[in-house]
């Protein structure tokens, strides 16, 4: 047995150079013990090359899922912090923050769409909030600036899962003064100033290491200076006209309580709204 076994590492060396030049003849040469042993490979082999995507089987996920909160838990209209949808935004995010399980409190997911509507999504951070609206920085002439050039529309979503909560936040989108980016861009850490500079966001480029130089070149260039803002990165602020506060139940009856500012010309909430503060009024919204 073990002398076969040589014997089969040296054939199998032979077979895989002689494959590559004489495919039709090899197991004329090859003792028979052999050529049936590797005919049986060939075959098992073959058939698993055969194989393609679409015989993937699909993947059943019906079965994925968790407990949320109870229903003693729920999250009432008598339970908001404030009637002010932007205090209550503070008031969850605090309380976030305060959850050592969560990564990035101020993370956030940004969809944007095309003037016809053709959506994009990406998860971007917050970097600020008031009463005007949320805040975040970008590069002008990414796929997300140029959408929002055309169509300043937008959504922001904040999803932190260790604690079942969810904030959904629609409205308006507009770049912020000139000088406020610039104040913001160089409080950032100066690896972070040369990468805005250095990455023309959503252009093509041949390879990681293309970046890698040119971050390199300015690197040194800007090693005793200080690093100028490039025109086209800046920032932005999501003035909202809704806010969604989600909160999750095991029995998927989860709370959805939504903040809407009156339109123009109204004065009295609809049937079933509230009168909030500020402009705004708000509702329950079934799951």
């Amino acid at each position: 047995e073990g002398d076969f076994a040589l014997i089969f590492a040296g054939m199998k060396r032979v077979l895989i150079f002689s494959r590559l030049r004489y495919p039709c003849n090899i197991r004329q040469s090859l003792p028979s013990r052999i050529s049936v042993s590797l005919h049986h490979r060939a075959i098992s082999s073959s058939s698993f090359r055969t194989k393609s995507s679409s015989d993937i089987k699909a993947m059943d996920l019906s079965d994925m899922r968790k407990k949320y909160k109870s229903d003693k838990e729920c999250f009432e209209e008598d339970q908001l912090a404030s009637l002010d949808p932007i205090k209550q935004f503070g008031e969850w995010f605090d309380e976030a923050t305060k959850c050592p399980e969560i990564g990035e409190v101020n993370a956030m997911c940004l969809a944007t769409a095309t003037k016809d509507g053709m959506p994009s999504a990406r998860m971007v951070l917050l970097k600020g909030y008031s009463n005007e609206g949320f805040r975040f920085f970008s590069n002008y002439e990414s796929r997300k600036g140029k959408e929002l050039e055309s169509n300043p529309h937008a959504c922001l979503v904040f999803y932190w899962e260790p604690i079942h909560r969810q904030i959904r936040i629609e409205g308006t989108v507009e770049r912020i003064p000139y000088q406020s980016s610039c104040e913001y861009f160089h409080s950032r850490p100066k690896g972070s100033q040369i990468g805005a500079v250095v990455s023309r966001q959503s252009t093509v480029i041949p390879n990681r290491e293309y970046i890698r130089q040119k971050n390199a070149e300015l690197e040194e260039k800007y090693k005793d200076s200080e690093v100028p803002m490039p025109d086209y990165w800046g920032g932005y602020i999501l003035k909202p006209f809704l806010i969604e506060f989600w909160q999750g139940q095991t029995n998927r009856l989860h709370d959805r309580i939504v903040f809407t500012r009156l339109k123009e010309g109204e004065t009295e909430p609809e049937e079933m709204q509230h009168r909030a503060e500020g402009g705004w009024v708000y509702h329950r919204l079934a799951p």
